[in-house]
């Protein structure tokens, strides 16, 4: 009777080990993008509050980006929905309750994306449809 029940004992624990436990996969973290939960999570009133708080790097001096003229442009341009919006400013007039994301792009992709005149990168906003 006690042998009955060590064996059991040892034949369950094997099955009991190798049962799979399903987690839900993390949610990859990008440093290029602002998700709308990370948004929510941050409390902010705007836009550019947004950025300062999570990805502050996103309005970095990035120097000067033209050989022939001095004073050129060295911070990204803002668009919002694919359209060109403005300098760094207008982001305070973005309020962050209507924005669904928001990606730094480096000055080659934003070239590729969005064309010449964008040497020092784009925030891109994505609102809340």
């Amino acid at each position: 009777m006690v042998r009955s029940r060590w064996i059991a004992v040892l034949v369950s624990v094997p099955v009991i080990g190798c049962t799979a436990v399903k987690v839900a996969p993390a949610a990859a973290y990008d440093a290029q993008t602002i998700t709308e939960s990370e948004i929510v999570a941050s409390n902010a009133i705007n836009a550019y509050e947004v950025i300062v708080k999570l990805r502050s790097n996103f309005l970095s001096y990035r120097g000067e980006t033209n050989f022939y003229t001095s004073g050129s442009k060295s911070m990204p341009t803002v668009y919002v929905d694919d359209q060109r919006y403005g300098e760094i400013t207008v982001l305070e007039n973005i309020p962050a309750l209507q924005v669904a994301s928001i990606r730094l792009y480096r000055a080659w992709e934003a070239t590729t994306r969005y064309g010449n005149g964008n040497m020092s990168g784009v925030i891109a906003v994505t609102t809340r449809r």
